[in-house]
């Protein structure tokens, strides 16, 4: 009979602390935001920037930087981005942290552009010897294989 009542006693302070308001913020003390940075700060990121030749109007295109073993095959990625493209020449910037880049393995940057599906052209792999922004100029496109 005991242990009934404790169990009875204990549900019913159970629903009731359930059932109780919970405490307001008091109106004249201002509540703090706490703001979370998506990425690193822009001051300890790097970047690679350049344009790309040869990319038709509402074609996508994907860039990555990538670290690559000795037989070409990528290994991680250190950086990515999607443009679509304007028929233009076409500006791109992508930022890595230099922190992730390694120092005794292949870095390339790679690119590829598709339209409505279908692979039409892609970059000639590119070496990027250092972990520096650097500006890589004009970068044309070829066609796919």
């Amino acid at each position: 009979m005991t242990l009934r009542l404790l169990a009875l006693f204990g549900l019913i302070t159970l629903l009731t602390a359930c059932s109780s308001e919970s405490p307001r913020p008091d109106p004249a003390e201002p509540v703090k935001s706490i703001k979370i940075p998506e990425q690193a700060p822009a001051a300890f990121l790097h970047e690679l920037q350049g344009k790309l030749l040869g990319v038709p109007a509402k074609a996508d295109v994907e860039l990555a930087l990538l670290v690559v073993d000795e037989r070409g095959r990528p290994q991680r990625l250190l950086s990515s981005q999607k443009l679509v493209g304007s028929g233009n020449a076409l500006p791109f910037r992508l930022d890595f942290n230099p922190a992730s880049f390694p120092t005794n393995q292949k870095v390339e940057l790679r690119g590829r552009a598709s339209q409505s599906g279908r692979l039409i052209l892609h970059l000639p792999s590119r070496l990027i010897q250092s972990a520096d922004s650097q500006a890589v100029g004009d970068l044309q496109l070829v066609p796919a294989p």
